[in-house]
């Protein structure tokens, strides 16, 4: 079981991702804002972290930034209800391993989930 956190100012998206993660068999931990996403972060170092890019304060990308300079193995997934392609290529540039437009396709997302923990896992 993966532990993910999700940092989304939309408390709807947060709790839909949150149900959806768990039947999918992950723990997962929850923040609404950047700086409890980072407290939350630092405290637990979850090996996955999906964060919202657009939130009031600090946007997606701070957190980004900040999780990468703490734990720069940390696989980041970056999403946002205002995508376009410099959003995505500046995410990527930021060491994102993916980029995903809201609404969130659940099922490409729990996909993307699982080749980055097949990536983590050692091979013998």
């Amino acid at each position: 079981m993966t532990q993910i956190l999700i940092i989304d100012d939309e408390k709807p998206t947060l709790q839909m991702l949150k149900l959806y993660l768990e039947v999918c068999g992950h723990e997962v931990l929850t923040a609404d804002n950047e700086s409890t996403g980072i407290a939350v972060f630092s405290t637990h170092l979850p090996p996955i972290v999906l964060t919202d890019i657009k939130m009031p304060g600090k946007d997606g990308f701070a957190v980004l930034r900040k999780i990468k300079s703490l734990a720069p193995e940390t696989r980041v997934i970056v999403i946002t209800g205002h995508g376009d392609r410099d959003l995505a290529r500046q995410a990527i540039d930021l060491d994102a391993c993916a980029f995903f437009n809201k609404p969130l396709d659940t099922e490409a997302l729990e996909k993307e989930i699982k080749k980055i923990e097949a990536s983590m896992k050692p091979t013998p």
